[in-house]
């Protein structure tokens, strides 16, 4: 596969997701830049804005596995892991997986269970492996988590830490669809809900060799030199107290790669970095205490930082060097 049929495969399942979701164009490439670069995705928006939807629409354009987890407070880390049982029958003891054991899991208001139920997923997002009792289990290819959380409730709901946050390649506000796209969202839902009739459109081996490639894309050194500028200004920043790790600023280069492939090209330019900034490292940021009473702070933080730093204003092609 090249990275043109990279861009096809991109474009078969942006298709197919929109016969459900009504725009959003930004927030499917979004998820399939996640996709592409094995990372995952953190949803956070108010209730009812197509948050589950999305998500189970990119699980039904795939022919993969899919399990959605309801997390809640009473939920127990063997319930996602799952658990070694003693078997009288045989008089041993057996792996029963749990529903992390999928391609693409929904991990569904995550901030509702608590610290010790979440942290069963650092393991999970960062190595693509569980260890339970000892023993070291590999998750399944592709592997791609799609978490969500409700920004406005606070009553019975536990905050992600820094390293929780720190594991999800984006975080994606949905946002509140505009008029004529709430009429035709009104239409398209007046009968039924479409994602019943939504079939597969890609398989786990394309997404493998896709997830391949990807990093053939050419990025000049005017480009890393830009992007290190802006992971440099936010360690910088006096608004900020804790800056993008070398995890945000590898991060960053592998979104801007998938994202430079949904726009047709096999280079980087500018413009890829400026698109991918904000849900790439908004949410890595600590920011000071006068900036946490302001809302999007990271976001409006990093715009101030792009305003600032001067634009490459070449971009040289691969094989022009």
């Amino acid at each position: 596969m090249d990275i043109s049929r990279v861009k096809g495969l991109a474009d078969r399942v942006k298709q197919n997701i929109n016969k459900v979701i009504i725009g959003k164009e930004e927030t499917i490439d979004h998820l399939f830049v996640a996709l592409i670069s094995s990372g995952h995705v953190l949803l956070e928006d108010v209730p009812g804005t197509g948050k589950t939807l999305l998500a189970k629409s990119m699980a039904k354009s795939l022919d993969s596995s899919f399990k959605r987890i309801q997390f809640t407070p009473d939920l127990l880390p063997t319930d996602i892991s799952g658990i070694n049982f003693y078997n009288q029958k045989n008089g041993e003891f057996e792996f029963h997986p749990g529903p992390i054991f999928s391609n693409i899991i929904l991990a569904d208001e995550i901030n509702r269970a608590t610290p010790r139920t979440q942290s069963v997923l650092l393991e999970c997002m960062e190595e693509r492996q569980v260890t339970i009792d000892g023993t070291t289990y590999p998750l399944e290819k592709p592997f791609l988590v799609i978490a969500t959380q409700n920004p406005v409730e606070s009553q019975g709901t536990f905050p992600l830490p820094e390293a929780q946050l720190d594991r999800f390649l984006l975080k994606i506000n949905v946002g509140y669809p505009s008029k004529e796209e709430g009429i035709k969202i009104l239409k398209r839902f007046k009968q039924s809900n479409p994602i019943e009739i939504v079939n597969s459109v890609a398989n786990n081996e394309e997404i493998i060799k896709a997830q391949q490639i990807y990093s053939n894309v050419h990025v000049s050194d005017d480009m890393f030199s830009y992007m290190v500028e802006i992971i440099e200004r936010t360690r910088n920043h006096p608004s900020i107290d804790l800056g993008v790790s070398p995890r945000g600023s590898q991060a960053l280069l592998k979104a801007v790669q998938v994202y430079a492939i949904l726009q047709g090209r096999d280079y980087v330019i500018p413009d890829d970095v400026k698109a991918m900034v904000k849900p790439v490292l908004a949410h890595r940021l600590i920011v000071g205490s006068t900036m946490r009473l302001k809302e999007n702070q990271g976001e409006t933080v990093l715009k101030e930082i792009l305003e600032e730093i001067d634009v490459p204003s070449e971009v040289i092609k691969k094989g022009k060097e």
